[in-house]
């Protein structure tokens, strides 16, 4: 294989397109060498901005054998599509969350990259910021006792202020709204933390923008135990805020209450709140991604992840619709 590895970027229907081509660019080890698009306009005009080649045809790129991987961010309908092709094609993968709009199909994206032997990475990438790091150490640490309940807010004002394309807002090319795109993040750390699959999810959607699809979500989700954790999104609220609020069974940690300061209380400091220092983020998802494919390995962690962060979402579109709470799946524990 050559180096740097070759990367195409496979679709420019998601906000976070650039980004990833981006870091094709600049990582040491990637170099960008081509864009793709199913609306030809954009894919173009994406591919000037980068200065790489346009290619019109989806099969004639991924038929290159001078290409060795791909970045997709199609449309969240066609990930099972152009996912399986580039696969099948022998191109290691990195693409954005969710990773496919059903379960099932989010499980034969992942069968099919260990099938051929390619690396798959999806993006997710509070996983590695530091403040997720320190939330994990203090878990770990038992100075919470048992997590009995937790909350992450994540929201911005795409939709007030006009910035969030409104094909963000189609039911078919999206699969869902503030929740599927924004709402994965909460979703995924909620997993996280309370280190298990949750049992059930009971979802309400809102939205006061007029799109067909959410743009105000909250989730509660049932976890062993009894434990409850809430994750919301949104997508019209100014300003942005991004907020994580766990409390045990010794004590409580909140995160971003007014600025990026995780502060800790109860437990043996009682009614004293201290602040906790905030580690250096590990090397983010695109990086893995390059590693694995080097190293030859499996992101079992990032899969796992992105497994069941699809059937949280799936289950808490259904609940949204329903009005009853929706099983997820069968406990797990998380590490």
């Amino acid at each position: 294989m050559p180096q740097p590895l070759t990367v195409a970027a496979i679709g420019f229907w998601h906000v976070h397109a650039g980004d990833y081509a981006k870091a094709a660019q600049q990582h040491p080890d990637t170099r960008l060498v081509a864009v793709w698009d199913d609306d030809e306009e954009r894919g173009r005009a994406a591919a000037e901005a980068f200065g790489v080649e346009f290619v019109p045809d989806l099969d004639e790129l991924l038929a290159r054998d001078t290409l060795d991987a791909v970045t997709i961010t199609t449309s969240t309908d066609q990930h099972h599509d152009v996912i399986l092709r580039s696969i099948a094609a022998g191109k290691h993968v990195f693409t954005e969350k969710v990773l496919a709009p059903t379960a099932d199909e989010a499980e034969d994206i992942v069968a099919a990259a260990a099938s051929a032997g390619v690396a798959l990475v999806v993006s997710l990438p509070r996983l590695y910021d530091g403040y997720t790091q320190a939330f994990r150490q203090l878990i770990d640490s038992g100075e919470l006792g048992t997590l009995t309940y937790s909350r992450v807010r994540l929201a911005h004002d795409g939709w007030v202020a006009g910035w969030l394309p409104d094909r963000f807002g189609n039911p078919e090319e999206a699969i869902g709204g503030a929740l599927t795109d924004l709402g994965c993040h909460p979703a995924y750390l909620t997993r996280l933390f309370h280190r298990a699959e949750p049992l059930a999810v009971s979802a309400v959607y809102g939205s006061v923008t007029g799109h067909p699809v959410e743009d105000n979500a909250v989730v509660t989700a049932e976890f062993p135990g009894g434990a409850l954790g809430v994750f919301e999104a949104s997508v019209a609220s100014a300003p942005g805020q991004f907020t994580i609020e766990l409390r045990g069974t010794e004590g409580v940690a909140v995160y971003g209450f007014g600025g990026p300061t995780l502060l800790v209380g109860g437990g043996e400091h009682g009614d004293e709140w201290r602040e906790l220092l905030i580690p250096d983020a590990l090397d983010g998802a695109f990086a893995e991604w390059v590693d694995r494919v080097h190293s030859g390995t499996t992101a079992d962690a990032n899969l796992d992840h992105a497994l069941a962060l699809t059937r949280m979402v799936v289950a808490a579109n259904a609940s949204a619709a329903s009005g009853v709470a929706v099983p997820v799946a069968a406990a797990r524990a998380v590490v």
